[in-house]
């Protein structure tokens, strides 16, 4: 059924902020394009706007995630919502076809003076694939949608089509603006469904399906001691996992939420912690820990770590932190690894590979059902 929002402001009773459509959908563009991660998805590396296609036609927003998969953003602009849908399936007919030398044209095409290589780095700080659009997304953009145009969107969707609906509700209460948005379907759900359903030609090569509930954290340590923010010790001691220094490398933390468990690496030696998250994200000036019965601030305790303090009255520069509740930890020397496990320079990334879970269900004696 269409998607409907509603928000009350509720500090003088309960009054409802008015809403309406983006009256200037140009303008949700450009927050799209200086933001995309107001999505709610992985993070994006924008390509460009107005990406002309070879059948003549313009692609609002086209971007690529750390896996090189591309994702076509299409906003409604007063269109019919059967009018946009047709014209967003047009763009993966396109898509379908483009080849990594492809990609790499378009990006210098809008990105004059910039390498590729070069603003992937910066953005995911890793290389990029050597493959780029093994995998595809088409998202159409839109404040409303009929319950036809939602029934087509479904359908083909059932049938691998890689296609979802954002909604983007504009609402204003004095001075203030906000957008509120909801998704059609589950990104993931779409996802999982892609998998199911391959193309005939068989070319695509989605990543499997994420059971929602796994994470793997890479956590990464210093002896420099000018950049000795973090520690292993600490984390199991205090219990937490953390990352920071650039918001880049902390951002990624906003995914963990309670109940999600985590699975703790330390780069170039291998596994050796599995949690389940207790508390969302904070800044590590915000962190308190018990000692003694008493809540303090995890500045204040005993660290190995001497520079967590680091940056931490700049919300770029500081620690960010999340709770863990530890199901079982190992020190460094006894870290699992094995050839072939998945490893990521994110902070933070939905754990989908399973050979790696598998190892790890069995190497930390975990239950083999999902955790709740």
């Amino acid at each position: 059924m269409p998607v409907e929002f509603g928000i009350w402001r509720i500090d003088e009773g309960v009054v409802p902020v008015p809403s309406s459509p983006i009256d200037n959908e140009s303008k949700l563009e450009g927050i799209l394009e200086q933001d995309l991660s107001i999505l709610g998805l992985d993070l994006l590396l924008l390509i460009g706007r107005q990406v002309i296609t070879a059948l003549g036609k313009r692609i609002d927003l086209l971007a690529v995630d750390v896996n090189g998969d591309l994702y076509a953003l299409e906003l409604k602009r007063g269109r019919t919502p059967r009018e946009v849908v047709a014209q967003t399936i047009d763009y993966g007919y396109w898509l379908r076809d483009l080849d990594t030398e492809g990609v790499l044209e378009v990006f210098d095409k809008h990105n004059q003076g910039v390498s590729f290589d070069e603003a992937f780095r910066e953005r995911f700080d890793q290389d990029s694939p050597e493959e780029l659009n093994e995998g595809h997304h088409l998202i159409v953009v839109a404040s409303e949608l009929d319950a036809s145009t939602e029934r087509i969107v479904d359908y083909v969707s059932d049938y691998g089509v890689p296609i979802n609906v954002v909604f983007f509700q504009y609402f204003h209460d004095g001075e203030r603006e906000y957008l509120a948005r909801s998704w059609l379907s589950d990104p993931e759900e779409v996802e999982t469904r892609m998998t199911k359903a391959r193309s005939p030609s068989g070319r695509r090569k989605n990543r499997p399906p994420w059971n929602k509930q796994d994470f793997y954290i890479s956590f990464g340590e210093s002896s420099d001691p000018v950049h000795d923010r973090r520690r292993w010790e600490d984390a199991v001691r205090y219990g937490f996992v953390s990352a920071g220094g650039r918001r880049w490398f902390s951002r990624t933390l906003e995914q963990l939420f309670p109940g999600a468990r985590v699975f703790v690496c330390i780069p170039k030696t291998g596994y050796v912690g599995v949690g389940i998250v207790t508390e969302t994200s904070q800044r590590v000036r915000d962190f308190k820990v018990e000692v003694s019965g008493t809540m303090t601030s995890i500045l204040d305790v005993p660290l190995v770590a001497s520079k967590m303090d680091k940056g931490a009255d700049d919300p770029e520069k500081s620690e960010y932190l999340v709770r863990v509740d530890w199901v079982k930890t190992l020190p460094r020397e006894e870290a699992i690894w094995e050839k072939g496990m998945y490893a990521n320079q994110n902070s933070a990334t939905k754990l989908r590979n399973q050979f790696t879970l598998e190892r790890l269900v069995d190497a930390f004696d975990l239950d083999r059902e999902e955790p709740s």
